[in-house]
């Protein structure tokens, strides 16, 4: 039976409650249930053991992390989970130090992970349209995709060797949201990525 840990990074503020991302998650670790996963899940608002959530990670087949942007990037909230979790992965878990040895120190950066069998997804919510990226003549973004966005967590999971399954998102959630063709192109999400 394969693994999946399913992470709602969700912050909860007064204008923004986390149906959507909740609803997200829930539709996902469905489906995942429905071709035989095993679920685990985690979410912010729950009280979390760093060394517990490092056995998530390492027994999981797949980690989708669902979680809205703020100010472009995650919840603090989640960034705390992340400065925890994963150093409290790093010697031995989750990867074997940073990757440098002391023959060549200062190379091989970041290559140390020891979960390259364990696949990743992330699925986001923006308040911004779809139409603002990878557009050039867009100000913010000025070209650059979701995933430029999100680099730097892309880098985070390579770091511990796992592999990325495409990212999934849904726009423009509060100013125009179209929640029920979103639900219907994750479905198709999940169906191209996840197989039984």
């Amino acid at each position: 039976m394969k693994k999946a840990l399913i992470i709602n990074a969700h912050q909860e503020y007064p204008f923004a409650k986390g149906e959507l991302n909740k609803e997200i998650a829930k539709r996902i670790e469905n489906y995942l249930k429905s071709i035989g996963y095993e679920i685990k899940t985690t979410t912010m608002k729950d009280e979390w053991n760093a060394d517990e959530e490092v056995d998530k990670h390492t027994w999981a087949d797949v980690v989708v992390l669902q979680s809205p942007t703020n100010w472009m990037g995650f919840p603090w909230i989640f960034k705390k989970y992340m400065d925890e979790v994963y150093t409290a992965g790093m010697f031995g878990k989750m990867s074997q130090n940073d990757g440098r040895t002391a023959e060549t120190p200062k190379k091989n950066y970041g290559a140390g992970g020891l979960m390259q069998d364990t696949k990743y997804m992330l699925s986001l919510t923006f308040n911004a349209p779809e139409e603002s990226f990878n557009d050039p003549n867009e100000f913010l973004f000025a070209g650059k995709s979701v995933d430029d966005l999100y680099f730097a967590q892309h880098m985070n999971f390579k770091f511990f060797g796992m592999q990325p399954l495409p990212t999934f998102a849904c726009f423009d959630v509060m100013k125009n949201p179209n929640i029920e063709n979103d639900f219907k192109r994750l479905e198709a999400h999940l169906v191209t990525n996840f197989s039984e």
